[in-house]
């Protein structure tokens, strides 16, 4: 369904994205979420308990595969456990191509969101272009291999900065 001309989806992406952001920018476990990505060793040495952090950054994890598993079946009217598995690609895209750092650390959901819409277009203009399913997930591949390197040269240049 809809609300307006807003599909329902869409809004329920909206909000878990809204609440996600608010998440890592204003409270105090975004603060520890982004220490322990970027170096668990040092989060516990400043007093995080780091599994406590990994145990609600899974279930978060968990609880939005799960939403969105009830979003596809809905749209679908079906349910398969093998629906989305090429949608992996894209998502590891968006996030890298997002300012997301491998390394873990750094990232932001507006980074996020922009990733998403640059591979979101990557994959309809290839599609436009009628390029073949294999072809386009090389391209993807390609393009995360690209924005692994520009990583890459990024951190050992903060790290010859320090």
């Amino acid at each position: 369904g809809s609300i307006g001309s807003i599909p329902v989806p869409v809004l329920i992406a909206a909000v878990v994205l809204l609440l996600a952001h608010l998440l890592l920018t204003q409270f105090r476990l975004g603060n520890h979420i982004y220490a322990v990505g970027g170096n668990v060793e040092a989060a516990r040495l400043a007093g995080i308990n780091v599994g406590r952090v990994k145990l609600i950054v899974l279930s978060i994890s968990g609880l939005c595969s799960g939403l969105a598993g009830i979003i596809m079946a809905s749209r679908l009217n079906s349910g398969q456990g093998t629906i989305g598995e090429t949608d992996l690609l894209d998502a590891i895209a968006s996030v890298i191509i997002g300012g997301t750092s491998l390394m873990g650390g750094v990232g932001t959901i507006p980074g996020t969101i922009l990733g998403v819409l640059i591979i979101s277009v990557i994959r309809n203009g290839l599609n436009l272009l009628g390029v073949s399913s294999f072809w386009q997930m090389v391209a993807i591949g390609a393009i995360i291999i690209c924005a692994v390197l520009v990583d890459e040269i990024r951190r050992r240049l903060q790290e010859k900065e320090r």
